[in-house]
């Protein structure tokens, strides 16, 4: 049988991002009291097997492997960074505190899906739970809401997949949230038309009317709209293209909420951006 193959491989990500997450995971071990010399691996080198999951989507068993560790301690390890991560993102309260602040003209609010494996779980009347007919395969909804040039500010805990936009924005409280804004600081947040009918804090375009024709200022207003939004594809991207964790989710779909929450951590470390 052949030996082994040993590589040398480089991570895409700034050690000072690595170095954060070790801190984050050191105050972690000593607020919950571990002892010295009782952790099969150093914070460091728990921070860059976290790492490799979200960037490269490194498989839990390699992990295991090129750690000398077992399977369920890679896991553990796994879960263990995932919450150290989601608990330092911002709540929506925070976030839209730091939007007042930033002065932003408008937000983006978009959805995105994120693909899961097959999920038995059965919705109302029957329904698969997790199944968008939209896309076509199991997934959970997240709504992210983004700066005027597409920069992700917050991510909302996961929905099943066959939910509507609209329908997991208002469960989060983002409608109302979002109609505050609008009213208090002139601070719309431009959407597509899955949000239609959300309240006078959003701006989508016109539909068209059945059997019909928008007027001519509608049309304009659409281009507008249609144009000013686009950018907000660019949260979604950002995240996706950035953490190939987020492409495929195996875990648990619950579980999405810490990964998107924790993805938007690592995001704005690695940039040094939260507005």
């Amino acid at each position: 049988m052949p030996s082994s193959i040993t590589y040398t491989a480089v991570l895409d990500v700034s050690r000072a991002t690595a170095e954060h997450l070790a801190r984050l995971l050191h105050e972690h071990r000593e607020r919950v009291g571990t002892r010295k010399n009782t952790r099969a691996l150093g914070v460091f080198k728990q921070a860059v097997l976290v790492l490799r999951w979200f960037i490269d989507g490194a498989r839990l068993s390699q992990l295991a492997r090129d750690n000398g560790i077992s399977l369920p301690t890679s896991y553990r390890y796994l879960h263990e960074g995932l919450t150290v991560l989601a608990d330092h993102a911002p709540d929506l309260s925070t976030a839209l505190e730091r939007v007042a602040a930033a002065g932003y003209t408008h937000l983006n609010l978009d959805g995105t899906v994120i693909r899961t494996d097959r999920v038995a779980a059965p919705g109302p009347n029957g329904a698969d739970l997790w199944w968008s007919g939209k896309h076509k395969h199991h997934g959970g909804n997240v709504q992210v809401i983004s700066a005027p040039d597409g920069w992700p500010i917050w991510v909302s805990p996961v929905r099943p997949g066959r939910e509507h936009d609209t329908t997991c924005a208002r469960s989060h409280g983002l409608v109302d949230a979002r109609n505050r804004l609008a009213a208090i600081l002139d601070v719309p947040t431009l959407t597509d038309l899955g949000y239609e009918n959300a309240g006078p804090g959003f701006r989508h375009p016109v539909k068209k009317p059945q059997g019909g024709e928008l007027a001519e200022h509608q049309q304009a207003f659409n281009k507008v709209v249609r144009g000013v939004h686009g950018i907000a594809e660019r949260a979604n991207a950002l995240l996706k293209v950035t953490f190939k964790a987020l492409r495929r989710v195996s875990l648990d779909p619950a579980a999405i909420t810490r990964i998107a929450r924790a993805a938007l951590v690592l995001l704005q470390l690695e940039h040094g951006r939260t507005t």
